[in-house]
C-alpha cells in the first residue's frame, strides 16, 4: 500500500511540529522548507489552515486520504463530539497501539511489525495495521518474536511511558486496550475541530 516515504524533516518543518519524533532539522531551521521558506509569507486562508491540520493528522498517524475520509464518516455517524471520536478511532488502530505500548519506537516501525506478522490480537496473528481495536482486546508480541532486538530495545527505551487507556504486562509482553481515550489524554498537537470544519464544507 502507498505510504509517504519522503524526508520526514521536511514534513516536520512544514507544520513546525516534530510529528515524526524529535527532529534536529526543526531545531536548526524553524522556518518552512523550500527556497521561499524564509521570505515573507502571505497570511494563510481559513481553508488552508484547516487543510494543513488534516494533513498533519494524516502524517502523524500514517493514514492515507481515503482511509482518513472513511474514519471521519465513521466518527460523524457516532454519537458524541465528531473530532474527539475521530482521534479515538485513530488511536484505536493496531499500529498506533503497538507504538503507544512501546513495542515499536515509531508508528512506521509499528506498522512494519504488524505487517510482518509479529503482533497478535487476542492470541491470533493480525497483519493489518489499520485493524481497529475494541475495549478489552489484548495486543501481544508473537512468541517467536519476543526476542527480536528491535522490540526489546524499544520496550526498554519506553518503559517509563504510560497511557491511561492501555495496560501493559511486561512479563507476558501483552497490552490491553481498556477504553477509548479522552481528548485530554491524547498527547498529539492536533486541532481536530478544524478538520471537522473542513469536512463540513
Amino acid at each position: 500500500m502507498a505510504r509517504y516515504r519522503g524526508p520526514k524533516s521536511k514534513i516536520a518543518r512544514r507544520f513546525n511540529d516534530p510529528i515524526f519524533g524529535p527532529s534536529k532539522a526543526l531545531q536548526k531551521k524553524s522556518y518552512p522548507p523550500g527556497q521561499h521558506g524564509r521570505g515573507r509569507r502571505r497570511k494563510p486562508s481559513e481553508y488552508a489552515i484547516q487543510l494543513m491540520e488534516k494533513q498533519k493528522a494524516k502524517y502523524t498517524y500514517g493514514v492515507l486520504e481515503k482511509q482518513f475520509a472513511n474514519l471521519f464518516h465513521r466518527a460523524q455517524s457516532k454519537k458524541g463530539i465528531t473530532g474527539e471520536i475521530l482521534l479515538q478511532l485513530l488511536e484505536a488502530r493496531l499500529d498506533n497501539t503497538v507504538f503507544r505500548l512501546g513495542i515499536a519506537p515509531t508508528r512506521r516501525a509499528a506498522r512494519q511489525l504488524v505487517s510482518h506478522k509479529h503482533i497478535t490480537v487476542n492470541g491470533d496473528i493480525v497483519n493489518i495495521p489499520s485493524y481497529s481495536l475494541r475495549p478489552g482486546d489484548v495486543v501481544g508480541v508473537r512468541e517467536k518474536s519476543k526476542s527480536l532486538e528491535s522490540i526489546t530495545d524499544s520496550l526498554s527505551a519506553t518503559a517509563s511511558k504510560k497511557f491511561s487507556w492501555l495496560e501493559w504486562d511486561g512479563s507476558e509482553m501483552t497490552g490491553k486496550y481498556v477504553t477509548p481515550p479522552q481528548r485530554d489524554e491524547i498527547p498529539e498537537n492536533i486541532q481536530e475541530q478544524l478538520i471537522v470544519e473542513l469536512y463540513s464544507k
